[in-house]
């Protein structure tokens, strides 16, 4: 399950963002998952439930936000957002696709406690 090696850096990064910011906990953490990003959003959140525990985002809530694949098409150039895997362009049908959205997994947001004033 790779996907507690994920969480494990991810974890890094929120405890390095934590004590740069001298916060006192981290309540809530957003992350982008992208359909093809090999990561299964369930398993990321049942790593996190297990990695958390201890650490200053032990109550945090996570949020994953699945992201679909986005294609445009060279032939044409219409966008078509998917969630059926089908790699053809829903206006024409050609497979000569350029891939816009879909891979990525993203820290996009931390929130955290802190006695330091915002900026």
């Amino acid at each position: 399950m790779h996907e507690l090696s994920i969480i494990a850096g991810l974890m890094e990064t929120v405890e390095a963002l934590a004590r740069e910011h001298k916060a006192k906990e981290v309540t809530g953490i957003r992350i982008r998952v992208g359909a093809l990003s090999g990561v299964v959003a369930e398993l990321l959140d049942s790593a996190f439930d297990i990695y958390k525990k201890g650490t200053i985002a032990e109550n945090a809530a996570l949020e994953i936000v699945k992201v679909p694949f986005k294609i445009r098409c060279k032939a044409c150039g219409a966008e078509t957002e998917r969630d059926d895997f089908q790699f053809a362009c829903a206006a024409c049908d050609s497979a000569d696709l350029e891939l816009v959205q879909g891979t990525e997994l993203v820290l996009e947001r931390i929130e955290m406690d802190s006695d330091e004033p915002e900026k």
